[in-house]
């Protein structure tokens, strides 16, 4: 590695949390590195399996799953933000080792949070707002439809 410096750098930035290749060019465009640099850079750091956008992708749908119970379109969105390809997404979503909820049931969970926020309303400003924050949250319209159903019809 020619400059140590921008090598240094990418690693600091990299023990906050795993990153894409495209974050860690990104992060070293800001910090003015030259663009041949950069490439070098996230060149070594996938050789050394530092990064990894399949291993790095598997990991944001964990922890969106897991921990902020996110729709799956909206997962995907936020993934491809972040430089991942769809086939590496879908790859990604395929090697996931934990059974993920379905968009229904992970849809079920967040409106059960919210219940009483809404339950005083009519149907219809029930469903335009339980509905939009539901849609805020990457969720499909049917499991949006099905979960208000389910969670207010008890």
């Amino acid at each position: 590695m020619n400059d140590e410096k921008w090598f240094t750098l990418a690693l600091k930035y990299l023990q906050r949390r795993p990153m894409s290749e495209k974050e860690i060019g990104d992060y070293l465009k800001k910090k003015n590195a030259p663009a041949d640099v950069s490439l070098q850079v996230v060149i070594f750091l996938k050789e050394k399996k530092f990064l990894d956008d399949v291993a790095f992708a598997s990991w944001w749908i964990d922890q969106r799953t897991r921990f902020r119970q996110k729709g799956k379109f909206l997962i995907e969105q936020e993934l491809l933000q972040k430089g991942v390809s769809r086939d590496t997404i879908a790859e990604a979503f395929a090697n996931t080792k934990e059974e993920i909820l379905s968009d229904l049931e992970k849809a079920k969970i967040v409106l059960q949070k919210k219940k009483e926020k809404f339950i005083h309303l009519s149907k219809h400003e029930r469903y335009q707002k339980a509905g939009s924050y539901l849609a805020r949250r990457g969720f499909d319209t049917e499991s949006i439809r099905k979960s208000i159903d389910e969670i207010f019809s008890s």
